[in-house]
């Protein structure tokens, strides 16, 4: 959909990523269960912010709507 204010939108919905949001989890049992889930699945930071580059990057006139972001080996 386009905006009159030619202001850049992008959604992005992410899933495993190799950041500090297990530190965040007060429940033991559950940050464990993250903990190990992540070192399976996370997907380094630096691949995140590459595709945020690419979708902020883009010149007036087009827009990045969303992206969807979570490891290849990651069930749906």
């Amino acid at each position: 959909m386009p905006t009159p204010s030619g202001i850049h939108t992008t959604a992005i919905s992410l899933d495993a990523l190799a950041a500090e949001l297990p530190n965040s989890v007060v429940d033991l049992d559950a940050a464990k269960r993250i903990y190990e889930s992540y070192a399976d699945l996370a997907i380094p930071a630096e691949s995140f912010a590459r595709a945020v580059a690419f979708a902020t990057n883009q010149p007036n006139g087009m827009d990045v709507n969303e992206i969807f972001f979570r490891p290849t080996r990651q069930e749906l």
